[in-house]
């Protein structure tokens, strides 16, 4: 009778571990920070280096890379501040949160995906999330 109960508050409860916060991981907050000093320097080049080899073949070149940066996500282009949030694993991929804001003065919240790779951290992906908290 009480496992009716039980197995919902488990199922929670193994949700919310799930999303839990991670340790910081300092090389991982370089590598995203390396992409936005390239990205507010124009080089594009550069900041290419940092994306995953599934960025890279989805883009082909650096300058269509910056293209769709530009014109999907230009609050990392020239960013007026970073802040590094909750790192955590969610469904198998590690995801940073990071918040950003814009030369406007408004805030991003930026989720991204990284991998490990033989050369070491590279961002997978990038999510804009909406935050009611966060003001955005």
């Amino acid at each position: 009778m009480r496992l009716w109960f039980v197995f919902p508050v488990l199922m929670i409860l193994s949700t919310l571990a799930a999303r839990a916060d991670l340790a910081r991981i300092p090389a991982l907050e370089s590598v995203i920070q390396g992409q936005l000093d390239a990205f507010g320097q124009d080089d594009v080049a550069t900041a290419f280096t940092y994306a995953s080899p599934t960025i890279k073949a989805i883009f082909g070149t650096p300058d269509r890379f910056g293209q769709m940066v530009r014109s999907g996500y230009p609050m990392v282009w020239r960013p007026a501040e970073v802040r590094y949030l909750g790192l955590r694993r969610e469904a198998g991929a590690l995801w940073q949160r990071v918040m950003i804001t814009d030369q406007q003065g408004a805030l991003h919240l930026v989720d991204y995906e990284m991998i490990e790779t033989p050369g070491g951290w590279q961002i997978n992906g990038v999510m804009l999330k909406r935050d009611t908290a966060a003001g955005v």
